[in-house]
C-alpha cells in the first residue's frame, strides 16, 4: 500500500507575547492508504496541531508533507482550502451540523457547495446516508436524532465527498459508552470497505480500536 499521508520533520512553533511555543517538534508520521491509524495523547500534548496540520487547517513552520500525492507544505491559504475541501473528510466532536437542515440537505451540504448538480449531489448523499444505517432519517432534523445517529449523519457528510482520509477529532467525546462503541464499530467497517482514517482520541480505549496507536507527548511522537 502506498502512503497517502507522509509527514517529515515537521515543526510548529506559535507566538505567545515575546515568547515563541514550540508545539510539534521534528514530527514524522507515514499513513498508508486504508489504514485505520489513532492520535493519543493527553490535553496540551501537540495532538490538535497536529490534527490540523494533517487537515490543512494550518500552516507548518518546516519540513515536508504530501497527502495524496499533493505537496502541502508549500502552499498559501487559499491552496490550502482548496485541498482541505477535496482530499479530507472532517468528523468532530459536537457534529457541526446545520439545526435548520434536515439530514439529508446537511449531507448534501459539501457536494452542493463544490457545485455539484442538486440531483446528483442528492443521490449520493442518500448512498451514504444508507451506508451507516440512516437510510429511514433522511427528512429528520438533527434535534430528532440521538447523538449517536448525529454523529452517523456527520460521518455520511464526511464520506459524501469521497476524501482521501477521514479526520475524526474526538469522535466519541459527546457520546455514552454504548454510542461510542456503536460508532467505533462503524469506524471498522468503513476501514474495511477501503477508508484511510485519522483519528485524534485523549482515550487509551478508544485508540485501542484503530490498527495502530501513534502517541504524541509534549509536541514529540513517541513510540
Amino acid at each position: 500500500m502506498n502512503n497517502i499521508i507522509d509527514i517529515s520533520d515537521v515543526n510548529k512553533s506559535y507566538d505567545i507575547g515575546n515568547e515563541k511555543l514550540h508545539v510539534l517538534k521534528d514530527i514524522n508520521l507515514k499513513v498508508k492508504k486504508g489504514e485505520f491509524v489513532s492520535i493519543l495523547g493527553p490535553s496540551g500534548s501537540g495532538k490538535s496541531t497536529l490534527m490540523n496540520i494533517i487537515g490543512c487547517m494550518d500552516n507548518l513552520d518546516d519540513g515536508s508533507y504530501i497527502l495524496d500525492g499533493k505537496d502541502i507544505a508549500s502552499l498559501d491559504d487559499n491552496s490550502l482550502a482548496l485541498v482541505r475541501n477535496e482530499k479530507v473528510g472532517f468528523i468532530f466532536q459536537k457534529y457541526h451540523l446545520i439545526p435548520k437542515y434536515s439530514v439529508i440537505q446537511n449531507v448534501m451540504m459539501p457536494l452542493l457547495i463544490r457545485g455539484v448538480d442538486r440531483k446528483i449531489a442528492k443521490e449520493k448523499a442518500i448512498e451514504k446516508l444508507r451506508l451507516v444505517g440512516l437510510g429511514e432519517r433522511l427528512k429528520h432534523k438533527p434535534n430528532e436524532l440521538s447523538g449517536g445517529q448525529q454523529q452517523r449523519v456527520a460521518i455520511a457528510r464526511a464520506l459524501v465527498s469521497n476524501p482521501a482520509i477521514l479526520l475524526a477529532d474526538e469522535p466519541t467525546g459527546a457520546l455514552d459508552s454504548q454510542t461510542s462503541k456503536e460508532v467505533l464499530e462503524l469506524f471498522k467497517e468503513l476501514k474495511e470497505k477501503g477508508n484511510t482514517i485519522v483519528m485524534i482520541t485523549h482515550d487509551n480505549s478508544v485508540a485501542n480500536c484503530g490498527d495502530r496507536i501513534i502517541k504524541i507527548i509534549d509536541g514529540n511522537i513517541s513510540n
